[in-house]
């Protein structure tokens, strides 16, 4: 048993002082409480929901030696950073080799009642996207394959049926057909790493599609002005989409304007980050990508170019990111990271009795953000 527990401040998504019960790792109650004169009054927040992680703090989920610690390992490490809620992605590979992750992660939730609580599902990134320089990113050629039912049925049999979201480009032929089969089967799927046509788009949301990967990236460099999958993408009210606000993969004015035009009731930020997420600023050598270079405002490259290698900031840098790039208050950029992504996860990020006790406390100083404790299950994170 948690022992139980009683926390005070400011809810930073409403703005009401609340007294929140906790026990036995979870949210007991909630109740108005009028803080006494002169009292320090914290802001509250729920847990962090990052619905896209390949890797942190030098943890990957991705690769040919992953194993339950490693899955383990990162589930502490993302929730010291505010993450208590994650979906580890598994990206374009061999079927052998996400077979292998996917067994890690199961495995690791058998294993460890911590990683149970903050891992939901699995995201499988690929390996049906696009084959096309630009779309396809640093995911490797030779892996991309078009989707095969087949397949995902092995794959959710590797790991228990934990796969929950898996990301397509529907430009491949009978990709409705996967869409309608895996969305059956209660599998979320997403577009992603396309050069689709409005229409392949819009069809894939017919068959069943209710979110967009990480959109405005994985795509061209230069594409025509109109029609085009991104806008395809943005005009569907059907598709929920994420956005990678690190402050480097969408320029401010591009992710205002996204946001503005998805409208954030449809849109949640991901981190989308890689194993050297939270590491010290320098020259690394990785797997994908070969030499890259970590500098210290988070930007992670192709060594010697301009070319980006992957993200390197947490969810929590990504909020603090999105509120001073779009425009948003704080609990609009909360609201980004925490109740619209975690209504892809079993409705986690609130604050509300019955929910996980998963917890933030926050200082704010109008421009930045910073969480100086993490409550998870009940317990603080050390």
């Amino acid at each position: 048993m948690i022992p139980a527990r009683t926390l005070r401040g400011r809810d930073a998504l409403t703005g009401r002082a609340v007294e929140i019960g906790v026990e036995d790792g979870y949210v007991r109650s909630v109740r108005p409480w009028t803080p006494a004169g002169g009292d320090d009054v914290p802001l509250l927040a729920p847990g962090l929901v990052d619905l896209q992680v390949n890797g942190f703090a030098g943890h990957d989920v991705n690769g040919t030696d992953v194993d339950a610690g490693e899955v383990i390992a990162l589930t502490r490490a993302l929730a010291r950073a505010g993450t208590t809620t994650w979906v580890p992605t598994v990206i374009t590979a061999s079927e052998d080799d996400i077979a292998g992750s996917l067994r890690a992660i199961a495995q690791a939730r058998r294993s460890d009642p911590a990683t149970a609580r903050a891992v939901p599902y699995v995201h499988v990134e690929g390996p049906f996207i696009s084959a096309e320089d630009g779309p396809r990113g640093v995911h490797p050629a030779a892996q991309v394959r078009p989707p095969d039912v087949a397949e995902l049925e092995r794959w959710q049999a590797a790991c228990d049926g934990l796969v929950g979201m898996v990301t397509l480009s529907p430009h491949h032929p009978g990709s409705a057909g996967f869409v309608a089969a895996a969305t059956a089967r209660g599998v979320l799927v997403a577009i992603g790493h396309t050069g689709a046509s409005p229409e392949e788009i819009h069809a894939a949301a017919d068959a069943g599609a209710s979110m967009s990967t990480h959109l405005g990236n994985g795509a061209h460099a230069v594409l025509a002005r109109h029609p085009n999958y991104l806008w395809a993408q943005l005009a569907d009210d059907r598709l929920t989409a994420g956005f990678v606000a690190d402050g480097h993969h969408l320029p401010a004015d591009t992710l205002r304007s996204m946001l503005r035009a998805k409208g954030l009731e449809r849109s949640f930020l991901v981190s989308d980050s890689v194993a050297l997420a939270g590491l010290p600023p320098g020259e690394y050598t990785t797997p994908v990508g070969g030499r890259v270079e970590l500098s210290a405002d988070g930007r992670l490259a192709e060594a010697g170019t301009p070319y980006l290698a992957g993200a390197a900031r947490c969810l929590a840098e990504c909020v603090a990111t999105a509120r001073r790039d779009a425009g948003l208050t704080l609990a609009e950029a909360l609201r980004l990271a925490t109740t619209s992504p975690g209504r892809f996860a079993g409705g986690r990020g609130r604050l509300v009795p019955g929910a996980p006790a998963d917890l933030l406390r926050l200082t704010d100083d109008g421009i930045d953000t910073a969480v100086v404790e993490v409550i998870a299950g009940g317990e603080p994170v050390a």
